[in-house]
């Protein structure tokens, strides 16, 4: 097999992956969530929690992520995260216990960190090796084609199948998924050289840099997280817009499969911070635009926005988080992870608080604005904190 055709293979096998343990084992839950309010007698605040408890597991995962630095054991645990995945999907077919789904949602989330970082990671490392751009918007259109296939598979089974019926069918699209996931991928090699032998060296950056990095990053976490999760319901909840919320959903998805690549070529064009100010900037406005827009054409629009910005915004960060780290990937981006995945558990336990009250979704689309706002505000100062650090690097 050529350089090239294996590269091809490594590709898809992450974005199979990523399908599997994002897509499916996280995904699922956001189309599926007004079925199971509507059929499973689940309330909007156990909605929230249980999305909270998910990002309790990806954090989870992450923080453990980020201490491993054996890419092989990198590997187990990431084909380990192919199962988990499998069995927290089926499981929620099998219950309506809401303690149950808590602790399925929860395992879920750690295979979810399984997927992003420990496949990320290994996908970076192999691109990095063979001497290949180490550039992961392809990766990441596995996101991207996920929340899309999540959408039109509950869209066509919505009618036919009831709640439970259709986990177990994305049970066995997951299934279908795994195999060519978990053959596709090589088993790592030496992480420390390339193929051809030139030696591999990690170049963090200052703490001050890190520090506002995962703070606007923790700011990201917000806007997107309450958007991805309630989006759905936030939709379907407005009158002028009622069962319009799992097309908004699947136009999320298809927008979200293109983005990375494209901008992976905007941050060749402008450099890496300037992309993830330009993209947290459209988001703000694919964010906050159904909220001044009542209408159909408004939230198609805001739909493409955010689904071909917040993507784009995790794939910028974790490209640079492995720039950063070629031999050990998942150490930096681990601590990213954190900041994201701390984000991830607060702000819907906060909207479980709201939808509790006044069981309105809609306040969280204020929320996330209001976060994207202060994130983008802090990328501006890291760009000038960039700046200075290499004029005094430059200048010694």
């Amino acid at each position: 097999m050529t350089p090239a055709a294996e590269r091809i293979r490594v590709l898809i096998a992450g974005i199979l992956g990523l399908m599997l343990m994002m897509g499916v084992a996280r995904f699922a839950y956001t189309p599926l969530l007004p079925v199971m309010l509507e059929q499973a007698g689940l309330t909007p605040a156990q909605g929230s929690w249980l999305a909270s408890i998910n990002y309790l597991g990806y954090l989870s995962g992450a923080l453990f992520a980020s201490s491993i630095t054996d890419m092989s054991l990198k590997d187990r645990l990431y084909r380990l995260g192919m199962v988990v995945a499998l069995l927290s999907t089926a499981g929620m077919a099998l219950t309506s216990d809401w303690i149950l789904w808590a602790l399925l949602r929860y395992v879920a989330g750690l295979s979810s960190a399984a997927g992003l970082l420990f496949g990320s990671g290994l996908v970076l490392n192999w691109l990095i090796r063979h001497h290949f751009r180490s550039e992961l918007g392809v990766h990441f259109a596995g996101v991207g084609i996920g929340i899309a296939g999540c959408a039109l598979l509950v869209d066509g089974l919505s009618g036919q199948f009831d709640w439970a019926q259709q986990w177990w069918w994305f049970s066995a699209v997951g299934a279908a998924l795994a195999v060519p996931a978990w053959l596709w991928l090589p088993r790592p090699g030496d992480t420390s050289v390339t193929v051809s032998g030139q030696q591999l060296t990690d170049s963090p950056p200052s703490r001050l840099f890190l520090r506002l990095f995962m703070a606007a990053y923790f700011c990201a976490g917000i806007g997107y997280v309450i958007s991805a999760t309630f989006i759905v319901a936030i939709v379907d909840a407005m009158p002028s817009l009622n069962g319009l919320g799992n097309q908004v959903f699947m136009l999320i998805g298809l927008a979200a499969a293109p983005a990375c690549v494209v901008w992976d070529r905007i941050a060749r064009i402008t450099g890496d911070l300037n992309a993830l100010i330009i993209a947290s900037v459209v988001q703000i406005a694919g964010i906050g635009l159904p909220l001044v827009v009542k209408t159909e054409s408004a939230a198609l629009i805001s739909a493409v926005l955010f689904g071909g910005t917040f993507i784009g915004i995790v794939s910028l960060v974790l490209t640079m988080a492995g720039r950063y780290y070629p031999r050990h990937p998942a150490k930096m981006m681990g601590k990213m992870t954190l900041s994201y995945g701390v984000a991830q558990i607060l702000a819907p336990a906060l909207i479980a608080l709201i939808v509790g009250r006044s069981g309105d979704y809609s306040a969280g689309l204020i929320l996330a604005t209001g976060a994207m706002i202060v994130g983008s505000v802090l990328l501006l100062v890291l760009r000038a904190v960039e700046r200075n650090e290499l004029t005094l690097k430059s200048a010694v």
